[in-house]
């Protein structure tokens, strides 16, 4: 009985730890926090950018995509997106839904059909062609 008591209390003693470290984790800013200005009329496809893509794709340090297609297109094409007047909804919508390199894809659960054309649009907005 005394053994049985010893290892729950270690085992209370690893939750609570656990989940200090998980609390203190959390109040540290990271490059990955959305930067989501204020939407206030802003379009739609503005607004689900900002909350499922400037993570990756946005302005700024710790930008892994805008890293990597820095690197890809070494200045012959904007490495931000929302600068692109390349884009199609299509291509968008392909290469969220299948990933491409180190961008993962994005299930319907994650990125609904509804939100992935309003970012389509979005990004296409400058293609005139």
């Amino acid at each position: 009985m005394k053994i049985m008591g010893m290892h729950l209390a270690v085992v209370l003693g690893l939750i609570l730890a656990a989940q200090a470290c998980a609390a203190q984790e959390q109040r540290v800013p990271s490059a990955w926090t959305p930067s989501t200005p204020s939407a206030k009329g802003q379009p739609r496809g503005y607004v689900e950018y900002q909350k499922f893509c400037s993570q990756c794709h946005g302005r700024g340090v710790g930008k892994p995509g805008t890293l990597a297609l820095a690197d890809k297109y070494k200045g012959k094409k904007p490495a931000l997106l929302e600068e692109r007047t390349d884009l199609t909804p299509a291509i968008v919508k392909i290469f969220v839904r299948n990933g491409i390199t180190v961008m993962p894809f994005f299930r319907k659960t994650e990125i609904s059909d509804a939100d992935l054309d309003a970012i389509a649009a979005y990004l296409a907005r400058n293609n005139k062609q």
